[in-house]
């Protein structure tokens, strides 16, 4: 039975009162929102939205007396879960497009005013179904003159609007629900147990009518090329037929028409072809056809568990996210609660359209119900699909929620029928089936949307955590250089604490610098365009406070600004003075240079030429990727040189050095010989090992960074040290080796053919200091030359 009327009103009644306190919250997060993204009170605020949300509330409350007034009797839960919807979606547009913001709001007072009037009309809805034939002809013309006279206000693409003088009616959307409204009048008049004369006519004749005025208006969205409609067509039909006559092979056919008509489309037109593409590889193509797809995705994962919050979040780096894309909006803003709770009203939605359809007394309003919610449950199912990637994108509206009048309009009468249904007090008295025959259709329909419907949330939980992380790391992901406008990003500091890469202007116009061009290769760059290399990728999330910062201020860091926390400095092992000594060395030549404390495994100097300076990237990328001395290319971590015989260190060789006889050491990189390539770096701290007694040490680059509380905490090495050598091993070939002018060990190769040179140096085992190695590799047959620079830099690290 229908609730009290007492209990109908005040159930609606507190359901609208959540769903404005929902919306004033947003608005105001939507207010606040530049102040959060600057951290400054002093900023320049949104308040126009604040017009959106006056006129929802006063057409939602007049809506409510309304029909409080006229259908006592409605359901109390349609009204309340349509309006939060609706409103939901104009407080985004408006956050999204000012502009489409103030024009959806006039379509949103169209709506409501269609909602405060219409509770007025007879609740057996006999006009609509008297007429049918007439309503759904109309339609069908409207539309078709579109081919004649349509338009399009974004100025391009299908013309399947009418209008002028930025008015614009898209007929299309209003031929669903007459389509419905005709199917269900039809279908709604026969009787397929044969109590109603039917008895023996054969099916085919019971579907002529409505197959031949279904396949006109099909035919003419295929000409206006309006194939997202066009599906929904063959699923409303589909739906519609099934629940009319109940015979079980209507879904597997629909499935099959559907199937199809993609195939068929995929053939025929380009825009399904490249959707078709986008949907199944979009990682082929992300920056051209699957551009939208992918931003769409980085969004949701963007949105984590609670969103960036209103205004917080970066949803116009997906095309159309007014529209097509709001879904993906609000999962980036709202996170992924929002989006449950999205989907939990189109849940709400669909089992009160569901029971509604149930508890209705004619045939006619009985399906009239259940198509209306097929209608705004599977078109929400098939763009949030789209959006998530489970389904291709058709290009429809998310009903209630996405901009566009015409769509809202229909979606809000659509509401206000099934308020119509739920409030018909006294239907006429007439013969149906037994209700175990009428429920079970459409309990296996709504059983259906909602699989889809935890689909979707399924499927959104796998974005934002399964793949998000790895989508947010991607270099396409715009939302980390607008993240670096807004939010300090730590400095790379030598170990006397001088500024190697540091972030300079304010916030909001917060840019990179780098202090020492000749470390281009080594410290690399963070770059909007060109995303990230060097040290500032492999510490990038310290340098962004992503990692050092504990997770309860990342967590509310991310709750109130939906930003990181701001970077953490990082001082590396580097000694400035050495390091330049050796850039200077190495310039105007190829090769790279490495020294390290062979004892505690810190990278003293790390130089690779020809280098990049990485303030200039703008003016010299096309040059800098098409130079064939790979300038990008960090020569000591990234450039495999042939390593010879590196592995036995026969170096100097007797005709270069014939005072030393050519001893052989085995010097593995790790438990296994010398591979036939190797880097600078594996070579250095193999060769650590002479000078540490026969220990390789880990490696450390950085050696801590700057916590905000605690100050500087220290990395820990990078692995642990390995035992290559015995100790007295290693001293014999250090002191077999050892140098004439300096207190070092020293070896060296020129690999014939190869025009590469390496040179090996380290100070002595039984040395008292600092325990040195340091490695030179030179593009180039220049033995004489790489010692002389290597000897330049010992000497200059030991003081001599």
């Amino acid at each position: 039975m229908p609730a009290p009327r007492s209990t109908t009103n005040q159930t609606e009644s507190r359901l609208l009162l959540l769903a404005a306190l929902f919306l004033f919250l947003f608005a105001l997060a939507l207010t606040l929102s530049p102040a959060a993204r600057a951290r400054t009170w002093a900023a320049e605020y949104r308040w126009a939205h604040w017009i959106g949300y006056l006129i929802w509330l006063g057409g939602a409350g007049i809506v409510h007396r309304q029909a409080a007034r006229h259908l006592p009797r409605r359901d109390p839960y349609l009204l309340p879960v349509a309006a939060a919807l609706a409103g939901w979606g104009l407080l985004t547009i408006w956050r999204l497009t000012p502009y489409y913001g103030a024009r959806q709001t006039v379509w949103l007072a169209l709506g409501m005013a269609v909602l405060a009037l219409g509770v007025r009309l007879p609740a057996d809805l006999r006009f609509l179904r008297r007429y049918k034939y007439l309503w759904l002809t109309g339609g069908l013309l409207l539309t078709a003159l579109t081919l004649l006279l349509g338009t399009n206000p974004m100025g391009f693409g299908p013309r399947m609007w009418l209008g002028c003088c930025g008015v614009y009616l898209q007929p299309s959307e209003m031929l669903k629900l007459l389509l419905i409204v005709f199917l269900a009048a039809y279908f709604g008049g026969l009787d397929y147990t044969g109590d109603n004369g039917t008895r023996g006519t054969p099916r085919l004749a019971l579907l002529t009518p409505t197959l031949i005025l279904t396949g006109v208006a099909l035919l003419v969205l295929l000409v206006q090329r309006d194939l997202g409609t066009a599906s929904i067509f063959i699923f409303l039909y589909a739906v519609m037929l099934f629940l009319a006559t109940g015979w079980r092979w209507i879904p597997a056919l629909a499935a099959l028409m559907l199937a199809a008509g993609g195939a068929l489309g995929y053939l025929l037109f380009d825009v399904v072809r490249l959707r078709v593409e986008a949907w199944l590889n979009p990682w082929l193509d992300p920056s051209g056809r699957s551009y939208q797809i992918v931003q769409s995705l980085i969004a949701v994962a963007n949105g984590g568990v609670f969103g960036r919050g209103p205004g917080m979040g970066s949803p116009n780096f997906v095309p159309v996210a007014h529209s097509d894309f709001i879904f993906a909006a609000l999962a980036e803003e709202t996170g992924m609660a929002g989006a449950l709770g999205l989907l939990a009203l189109l849940g709400v939605l669909l089992y009160r359209g569901v029971l509604a359809a149930l508890r209705s007394r004619t045939p006619f309003h009985r399906l009239l119900a259940a198509g209306l919610t097929a209608f705004l449950a599977g078109q929400s199912v098939l763009i949030i699909g789209g959006n998530l990637r489970l389904l291709p994108l058709t290009g429809v509206t998310l009903p209630l929620v996405s901009y566009g009048g015409s769509s809202l309009v229909v979606s809000l009468s659509a509401v206000l029928l099934l308020l119509l249904i739920t409030g018909n007090e006294k239907p006429p008295a007439v013969r149906h089936p037994s209700p175990a025959a009428v429920s079970a259709p459409y309990t296996a329909l709504a059983a259906f949307l909602l699989l889809a419907l935890t689909a979707l949330a399924l499927v959104d939980g796998w974005w934002a955590f399964a793949r998000g992380p790895a989508l947010l790391a991607r270099t396409d992901n715009p939302r980390r250089a607008l993240a670096d406008r807004y939010v300090y990003r730590g400095a790379l500091l030598t170990r006397g604490n001088l500024p190697l890469a540091e972030t300079a202007g304010a916030v909001g116009g917060y840019t990179r610098r780098y202090r020492d061009p000749a470390l281009g290769p080594v410290i690399g760059y963070n770059h909007p365009v060109y995303g990230l290399a060097g040290l500032e990728a492999s510490l990038d999330p310290t340098l962004r406070g992503l990692q050092g910062n504990d997770p309860l201020t990342i967590w509310r860091h991310h709750l109130l600004y939906g930003q990181p926390p701001p970077g953490l400095d990082i001082r590396l092992t580097l000694d400035p003075g050495l390091q330049s000594l050796a850039d200077d060395l190495l310039a105007g030549r190829r090769g790279a240079l490495i020294l390290l404390n062979a004892g505690s495994g810190e990278i003293l100097v790390m130089a690779s030429h020809p280098g990049f300076d990485a303030n200039l990237l703008d003016e010299t990328w096309d040059i800098l990727i098409a130079d064939p001395q790979a300038p990008l290319v960090n020569r000591v971590t990234q450039g495999r040189y042939r390593s010879g015989n590196l592995g036995t260190l026969p170096f100097m060789e007797a005709a270069a050095r014939p005072e030393i006889p050519p001893v052989t050491l085995r010097l593995p990189l790790a438990a296994t010989d010398f591979p036939e390539e190797a880097t600078p770096l594996e070579v250095a701290f193999a060769a650590a090992a002479v000078s540490n007694r026969g220990e390789r040490p880990a490696a450390r680059l950085t050696l801590s960074y700057r916590h905000p509380s605690d100050g500087w905490r220290i990395f820990p090495p990078l692995g642990d040290p390995v035992q290559l050598l015995d100790a007295a091993e290693a001293e014999n070939w250090a002191a077999q080796h050892r140098g004439a002018e300096l207190p070092i060990w020293q070896a060296g190769a020129v690999l014939p053919g190869e025009g590469i040179t390496w040179y090996l140096g380290g100070t002595l085992p039984e040395g008292h200091g600092i325990p040195l190695v340091l490695v030179v590799v030179l593009e180039e047959a220049g033995p004489f030359l790489a010692e002389e620079i290597g000897t330049a830099v010992l000497g200059a690290a030991i003081g001599q």
